[in-house]
C-alpha cells in the first residue's frame, strides 16, 4: 500500500479575510513576481456556507476566471482581485469584484479530483490593461510531455508552518513528470487528466496555490496555460514529493465551449 495520499490544496482554511496577511520572501523555492509578469493572475477569496478560504485563478476572458473545481464547488460569494501582485496595499491597476456565479465541470469528482476544472464568472466584463490585467495568451493544442519546463504561480503558503496566503505573488520553475513516475509517490490516485511537476529538491506549490495556473513561456512574455494547481502530498509542501496539477488539454473543448475562445 502506498503511504502517501493526495491532499487537496483547498482543505486547509486560511485566516479571516480581515486578518493581516504575512509578508515573507518566497513560496516553496520560488521568487517574487515582477509587476506585470503574470497579468492574468487572479486572487479568489471564497465564502461557503460554513467557511472561508483562498484560491488562485487565471483570467481567460474578461468575465471567465479559470480555477479548480474544488475552489468553486459550494461557493456562495467569490471576491476576486486582478491586476496586482499584492493582496494588500494600494495598487493603481488592481481590479476588485464580487460575484456568486460559477461553473463546475459536469464530470468533476470530488473524491478522486478527476475533471477538477471550474470557472468563477464575473457579472460585468473586467477592463483589460496591457501589462497589468490581461487574459492568458494561449491555450494548449497538445498534451504535456514528461520533462517539459513549466512555471507555477500563486499566493500560497511559504512553508508547512507558515500561515497564508502570502501577500506577494510568487513563481517557481518546475519540470513535468510522467504519470508513471508520479504514481511511484501517489499510486493509482493519479488519473490521466493529472500531471505532476517538481523543481530542485522541494520546490513546488503549497496550501493556497490551489486553482492557480501552471504556464509555459511561449515568446516575449506571452504564456500558455497548461495546468491548474490541484494537490500536494500529505507529507507536506516542504517534502520532496511532486506537486499535482490538472491537465488543461483533456478539457480544452469544454473550456472553449464555455469561454468561446478559439
Amino acid at each position: 500500500m502506498y503511504r502517501y495520499i493526495i491532499t487537496t490544496l483547498l482543505i486547509f482554511g486560511v485566516p479571516s479575510l480581515q486578518h493581516k496577511i504575512p509578508r515573507n520572501e518566497r513560496i516553496i523555492g520560488g521568487n517574487p513576481a515582477r509587476a506585470g509578469q503574470f497579468p492574468f493572475a487572479v486572487a479568489i477569496f471564497v465564502q461557503t456556507s460554513d467557511s472561508r478560504f483562498f484560491c488562485g485563478g487565471s483570467l481567460l476572458t474578461t468575465r471567465h476566471i479559470l480555477t479548480a473545481a474544488h475552489c468553486v464547488d459550494g461557493g456562495i460569494v467569490f471576491n476576486v482581485q486582478a491586476g496586482s501582485n499584492r493582496l494588500e496595499g494600494d495598487e493603481a491597476y488592481r481590479y476588485d469584484a464580487s460575484t456568486n456565479d460559477y461553473i463546475l465541470h459536469p464530470d468533476y469528482n470530488p473524491e478522486t479530483l478527476e475533471n477538477n476544472v471550474g470557472f468563477v464568472v464575473l457579472r460585468m466584463d473586467m477592463p483589460l490593461i496591457v501589462g497589468y490585467r490581461w487574459s492568458v495568451s494561449y491555450l494548449p493544442t497538445e498534451d504535456l510531455e514528461a520533462g517539459e519546463g513549466a512555471i507555477a504561480i500563486g499566493w500560497g503558503q511559504l512553508g508547512d508552518e507558515t500561515p497564508g496566503p502570502e501577500n506577494d505573488l510568487h513563481y517557481v520553475d518546475l519540470a513535468t513528470l510522467t504519470n508513471a513516475e508520479c504514481k511511484l509517490t501517489y499510486g493509482n490516485q493519479i488519473t490521466d487528466d493529472m500531471v505532476c511537476a517538481e523543481g530542485n529538491y522541494n520546490e513546488g506549490t503549497c496550501i493556497g496555490d490551489s486553482g492557480s495556473p501552471l504556464v509555459q513561456n511561449v515568446r516575449l512574455g506571452l504564456m500558455k496555460q497548461v495546468g491548474i494547481a490541484t494537490f500536494v502530498s500529505t507529507n507536506g509542501c516542504e517534502s520532496t514529493d511532486p506537486s499535482g496539477f490538472t491537465r488543461l488539454y483533456p478539457h480544452i473543448d469544454w473550456i472553449k465551449n464555455i469561454t468561446n475562445r478559439d
